[in-house]
């Protein structure tokens, strides 16, 4: 990694890493990716200096984003939401342009398989970015020692439930309207989200 993304304070804007092979201040994913559309892209840790930025992202989501009652649907009970995820969980977020895109939180951080949400701005979908927040997700959660994860969907989000499962998420209980999911950290999964770019090209 170069010196100029180490931390949480990025500050590359374009590169090539599908050769880098990592070093021991690595996080446990490489903050770097890039998107399907080629453009250039860091997962990091939430600051505390994100939340408005955050909660701007998640009032201006659309009436489509919202499942099972979350986001809320109110400013006030956006910024309530995510205080709790802040306090009681652990949050990466991926930002273009000084504005947060996309968000993923694990909560709460004490239990052995924690809840994750992930939510991603309309304006960037079908990018790949959701997958890669769910892979930062996975090997964060691994390098902390949890157990597993697990997620609750609606049962009619198709779209979304696939893409769990081709991650790695098993269906657990299945009841209307909701579907809960997990995935252990016993999956081999939990290892190759770990690889370095170097690593990853037999290694998806």
């Amino acid at each position: 990694m170069d010196e100029s993304t180490n931390g949480n304070n990025p500050s590359c804007t374009g590169w090539d890493n599908s050769a880098c092979e990592g070093t021991e201040y690595c996080p446990p994913r490489c903050p770097r990716f890039v998107d399907s559309e080629g453009v250039a892209r860091i997962a990091r840790p939430f600051e505390d200096d994100d939340f408005e930025s955050l909660v701007e992202m998640y009032d201006s989501l659309d009436s489509y984003s919202r499942t099972q009652g979350i986001p809320p649907a109110t400013r006030s009970r956006i910024e309530s939401w995510l205080s709790m995820l802040v306090e009681k969980g652990w949050n990466l977020v991926v930002e273009a342009d000084e504005r947060i895109i996309g968000h993923t939180a694990a909560v709460p951080a004490s239990a052995e398989r924690p809840e994750l949400v992930v939510f991603l701005h309309q304006s960037v979908r079908n990018r790949g970015i959701g997958t890669e927040l769910l892979k930062h997700l996975i090997a964060h959660a691994d390098d902390q020692d949890h157990d597993g994860l697990t997620l609750s969907v609606s049962s009619g989000n198709n779209r979304a439930i696939t893409v769990y499962q081709n991650i790695g998420f098993d269906v657990s209980v299945r009841s209307n309207p909701d579907i809960e999911m997990e995935l252990s950290m016993d999956d081999p999964i939990a290892d190759r989200v770990q690889l370095f770019p170097a690593q990853r090209k037999n290694n998806r």
